[in-house]
């Protein structure tokens, strides 16, 4: 009995078609041997000055005549070598003018799937496909397809990864989305001003300055020291600004998805079941506002903001998204150490403090900028004690929690009795959370 439509009951191979990237992707690739020579300039610029000075108003015409149909030539080269192609099982990418490259890409694999756009790609209608695959500590990219091309591409992608049978992957189209959260710029502004970071880094180029003046006399010595700073204090406000601007996170079925950017857009995937460790941050001029700033730690992926500012209770309704069943504890309910830890860290001791919920290992630390840390038991690693000379005088002892994600959180300066028994303790959660943990997978 033969299937039907299928000769001989063999279903026929789907043909694989391989794409090239967008035309406008030569453009890129020709800056490469200018960089090269920039580079080179860079790392001795006293010889690249004697040699520009050695030629001619006709050499330099010469040689410009030479260079810029050879990086043309190059970046032509280099796109018309590079291929793509989605098969039954994997996404291929062929690249490479002399030495040839081919990255197999198991769809099963894939973690995430971005989409962003610096800002000459959004004046020329590209985007470029950033692909975050388990296991890989780089990430491949596709840089650039057309805008539309990329989005249908990432939803072919994403549909594939879900279990959509390859005929009809194409076809699904991107998941829909449900807003949760949009930072209004003003918030993130006035956030912004408000950081620690921030005045620090201005009191510095203020500061810094007159001290100097007082001890060298020396103009350029205050103006070499004081305009980094104070650009640096400028760029680190601004920078996250630019960044973190119109940030806003959906819920789809294929995770969270978080939108932001002024100048330079990204279109990022939060995967389920990816997330190691979520942590409210709570700087001291954001508490009488109420409001926090949520952080994440995800596997084998670069996405480390959920929420750049948000009051207390909408950033605690977006945590439980991604941690579904979870209520972020208050601060005042973690269980401080013992006082005879501030014979070990005076005053700051007050900071530390640790709780254990039904599917959270939730560990405090901070005074000035608060930070609590939440880990789903399913994804601890392994558990470690440590208790160093002076801390098994006053019998004290830290509790440490490794992730996924090659991080670590800790339960500082607990009883030692008290971190003997987290340390079982966590274990066998850990062990009983992996069998009812969420899946790693997209839901079809």
């Amino acid at each position: 009995m033969t299937a039907p439509g299928v000769e001989g009951g063999v279903r026929p191979r789907r043909v694989v078609v391989e794409r090239r990237l967008h035309p406008v992707t030569p453009f890129r690739r020709a800056w490469a041997p200018v960089a090269v020579v920039v580079g080179w300039a860079a790392h001795d610029p006293n010889q690249a000055q004697e040699q520009l000075t050695r030629l001619t108003t006709t050499t330099l015409l010469v040689a410009l005549a030479v260079a810029v149909p050879t990086a043309s030539l190059y970046g032509f080269l280099s796109w018309w070598f590079t291929h793509f192609s989605v098969t039954d099982s994997e996404l291929r990418i062929r690249t490479g003018l002399l030495f040839r490259r081919t990255a197999h890409i198991r769809l099963e694999r894939l973690q995430a799937v971005d989409v962003t756009q610096p800002l000459l790609a959004r004046i020329a209608g590209v985007a470029k496909l950033r692909l975050d695959v388990v296991g890989a500590d780089k990430k491949d990219e596709l840089a650039f397809l057309g805008e539309s091309e990329a989005r249908a591409l990432r939803a072919e992608l994403l549909a594939r990864a879900a279990g959509f049978a390859p005929e009809t992957a194409h076809e699904v189209g991107e998941a829909p989305a449900r807003e949760l959260l949009r930072v209004p710029p003003r918030e993130l502004a006035v956030a912004l001003t408000l950081t620690g970071a921030t005045w620090g880094a201005l009191v510095a180029a203020l500061v810094v300055p007159p001290v100097l003046w007082l001890t060298t006399h020396s103009v350029w010595t205050v103006l070499a020291t004081g305009v980094p700073l104070l650009g640096a204090a400028g760029a680190r406000s601004a920078g996250r600004f630019v960044g973190e601007y119109d940030w806003t996170v959906g819920e789809s079925p294929d995770g969270l998805r978080i939108d932001h950017g002024l100048l330079d857009r990204a279109h990022e995937t939060v995967p389920p079941g990816r997330v190691q460790t979520v942590r409210i941050v709570e700087p001291l001029l954001w508490r009488r506002r109420g409001w926090v700033r949520v952080e994440l730690d995800v596997a084998g992926s670069a996405n480390s903001v959920l929420v750049p500012v948000a009051p207390r209770a909408v950033a605690e309704a977006v945590v439980a998204r991604v941690l579904p069943g979870v209520r972020v504890p208050a601060t005042g309910t973690l269980s401080r150490p013992p006082r005879r830890a501030g014979r070990c860290v005076p005053l700051w001791w007050r900071g530390y403090g640790v709780t254990v919920a039904d599917t959270v290992f939730v560990a405090r630390h901070g005074l000035l900028r608060r930070s609590v840390a939440l880990v789903p038991h399913a994804k601890v690693q392994s558990v470690r004690l440590s208790q160093g000379p002076w801390k098994r005088l006053w019998r004290l002892a830290d509790v440490h929690v490794d992730t996924g994600a090659n991080k670590t959180v800790t339960a500082r300066l607990r009883d030692a009795q008290e971190a003997a028994e987290l340390l079982r303790g966590q274990a066998d959660r850990s062990r009983t959370g992996r069998r009812d943990a969420r899946s790693d997978r997209w839901t079809a």
